[in-house]
Formats: C-alpha cells, structure tokens, sequence
C-alpha cells in the first residue's frame, strides 16, 4: 500500500508548526488589543447555508471550489471555504447580540481549487469581525490590525484598498446592470491582464462597447482625484466619498495603503470598502490578507432581512508560512528550553525535573539508557540550548551540572541558581 497525501494538503512537521503557533500568537495577540473577542463556529455548514444567494453567491468561484458532501440523513452539507458565513450565520442565529459584536476566529477552511505556492486545499484563515457599525472608522481598524501584524513579522508589505460602490458605479456608467460575474471578472485583471479579462466579458455576453467604458475608469494607476472628476454615478460618488473618510483615518494612524480601482474580492457579498495585502518582491503572489465590507449578507439570514453593517478582514496564514520559510525563519525544532540527562539518579532528577518545569521553564527529559554523548547529540541535533547533568556527585553537594550548548560552558550551579538563570 502506497501511502500518500490528498492532493492540497500538508503535513506539518514540529519546526513549522513551532512557527505556525507563533504566527497565532501575534495574530491573536494583536487581535485582543483591538479589542476583539474570540468565537469557534463547525468546519461543516449546511449547503444551502453557503450557496445562500446573500452569501458568496453561486457565480463566485469560492462556492464552485466547495467541497460537497451528505449525512446519512441524506442531508446536503459543505466544509467551509471562510469564515465569514458561519459568522453571519451565527449573528443571524443570535439576535440578541450586543452590537457592536466585534470577534476574532481561528479555523481550518477548505477550497477544491488550483493549487500553487501559498494556495492549498486546506487551510487556515484567521479572522477578526466588527459586526453591527457602519462608521468608516470599523473599516479603519480592520486595516489597522493587518498592517501591525505584518509589521511584527517584518515583512516588506502593501496594503491595498477600494470600495465596491465606486465598482459599481463605473459598471452602471457604462451600461452593465448585471455587475456580479462582471465584478468576478474585473478581480482578476492583476492575475489574467487586461486581455483576459476582456476575454471572460465577451464569454459572459458583455459587448465591446462597455467592456471599453469600464476599462477607461479601471485604468491601472487612475488616481481618487481623478475618479471624482469622471464618476458620475451616484452610488459610485458615494463609494468614493467613503473611501475618501477612510484614507483619512488611515493617513492619522499613520498607516500606509494603496488606492486599486480593480481591487473586487471575488466574493459576491461585498458591498463597500474591500482591502487585500501583499507582499512586495516575493514569490508569494496570493494575497497575505484580505477583506471588507458586507452590510447585507447577515440581515439576509434573518426572517427580517433587516441590513446589519458589517466589515472585517483575513489572514491567510500558509502563505505566510510560506513568506517566513523563504526567509529561513523556520529554525526551532523543540519548545524545550532544557534537557535533564540523569546518570543513575532517576528519582531525584525527576523531582528536579518538576521543580524546573513548575517555574516555567520546557523541560525535556532524557528517556531509556542512552549515554550522556548520545543524549547531547539528540540535544543538538534538536537545537536545545541548555542540559543538566545530574549524576550522583553533584548531588552530593545538592548541585547539578548545567551546560550551554551553543558555547560548550559548564557550570555546577542549584536548580534555584538555574532557574533565576534561565526565567
């Protein structure tokens, strides 16, 4: 039997994984300070709960890529592809909810997609929500996060941001009423050009007339100065002008963006601000995060259908995982900080052991009746810094040996000098 992976999955071996929880740890760190509360939805939806015409929508590739299954009921199920459905569905299923309902989610996600470096099939999304305010001020925070993340893992980033409504508007101003696999389309353009996108217009029955309008206000590097002088829809005014609200909270928190008039997010339920992140100079070209405003989807789970604002963002944490790898960052093999190597002195290099372990200090353990050499190469190879010898000398003189291994330095020392040494 040959043993082998589904195709778009990983494993993840200790040193990434040391990384990955890492990369959690700022992530969730920094989505505390924000001011964010933690909330776990299930890996499995309801079908309907995804395909929902208020949701991602059956034109977007998301839905397209989700993989379908049933219970022995027979009924219709979906592992999720985000995590922004089971949010909506759960304030949805919630009403009583005190809003603003700001949360963070941690969680696997799975697509039936292409694969390539920094896309897989699962994967993990992490996520941070303000439910229930419509101040462009929300918008604000959530690019806030991202940009102090990014700049905890000292990647070289752009942050880029547009409005859905301004998309919207240049799509009416040139005659497009059916916007969604319009809006789908004009997502790719950095991914297929201008020509391929051109391309799945005509293929989706768009004539040349307006595929040459939306292109004349599409225009790579069109300025917000510019798009006020030639939008004149209202709902893409009103876009720009939310847009223009936002750039200016952003520029008095001094964090850096980038206007993209092309920038849509494939998912169909945006319906203003939309932001992404990428990384500069890289291999990686999936976007690092992204996200935005969705003021419809929630109320379209309620019998009310009622409109309640909401905006959040995303992080992909693979290909930042990735980003992190190409730069060497993966090194730790071990969280152990120590290794205890008893030589005929079990029982009181187990007490030692607890002693260090109960003051904070990873602790490994030399296990079966491996030499002292053997045990220092397994503490090498592992990349542990410290081992304590402790052999029946030192403890008659209630001492142990501490050893650094980067240096070779020894030093016969209390397990208390040890610990105020090493905490």
């Amino acid at each position: 039997m040959k043993l082998e992976l589904a195709k778009g999955v990983r494993d993840i071996p200790p040193e990434e994984k040391i990384l990955k929880d890492k990369i959690f740890k700022i992530i969730e760190r920094t989505f505390q300070l924000y001011g964010f509360m933690p909330l776990e939805t299930p890996t499995i939806e309801r079908y309907e709960t995804l395909a929902a015409k208020f949701g991602s929508g059956k034109e977007s590739d998301a839905l397209k890529e989700t993989f379908k299954l049933k219970d022995q009921g027979g009924r219709k199920l979906g592992l999720r592809f985000e995590l922004t459905t089971s949010l909506a569905r759960y304030v949805a299923n919630n009403p009583a909810l005190k809003l603003p309902f700001k949360r963070y989610e941690f969680g696997r996600v799975f697509r039936d997609g292409p694969i390539k470096l920094g896309r897989y099939r699962e994967f993990w999304q992490c996520d941070a929500d303000i439910i229930g305010s419509n101040s462009m001020l929300a918008d604000a925070e959530c690019i806030a996060v991202a940009d102090r993340v990014f700049k905890e893992l000292s990647f070289n980033f752009v942050i880029k941001i547009n409005n859905r409504k301004i998309l919207n508007g240049i799509l009416t101003q040139a005659g497009i009423a059916q916007r969604k696999e319009a809006l789908i389309a004009i997502d790719k353009l950095d991914k297929i050009g201008e020509a391929g996108v051109s391309k799945e217009l005509k293929q989706k029955g768009y004539p040349d007339k307006q595929i040459k309008e939306v292109f004349q206000l599409i225009s790579s590097g069109i300025s917000l100065a510019e798009l006020k002088q030639n939008l004149t829809d209202p709902e893409g005014k009103q876009g720009l002008g939310e847009l223009l609200e936002l750039t200016g909270y952003l520029k008095q928190m001094k964090i850096e963006f980038q206007f993209d008039v092309t920038l849509a997010r494939g998912q169909a339920y945006y319906t203003g601000t939309v932001m992404e992140a990428y990384l500069k100079d890289s291999p990686i070209t999936s976007s690092i995060a992204g996200g935005g405003r969705y003021d419809k989807m929630i109320g379209g789970f309620m019998d009310n259908n009622r409109e309640i604002p909401a905006v959040g963002i995303s992080f992909g944490i693979e290909p930042i995982m990735d980003a992190l790898k190409l730069a060497n960052q993966v090194k730790e093999k071990t969280e152990a900080k120590l290794l205890i190597i008893p030589i005929n002195t079990v029982p009181r290099s187990l007490e030692v052991a607890q002693q260090l372990r109960t003051a904070g200090i990873n602790t490994d353990f030399a296990l079966g009746k491996k030499g002292v050499s053997k045990n220092l190469e397994y503490a090498n190879v592992l990349g542990i810094p410290y081992v304590v010898i402790i052999g029946e000398d030192e403890l008659k003189k209630n001492k142990v040996l501490l050893k650094e291994m980067a240096s070779g330095a020894e030093q016969l020392l209390t397990v208390e000098q040890i610990i105020k040494k090493l905490t």
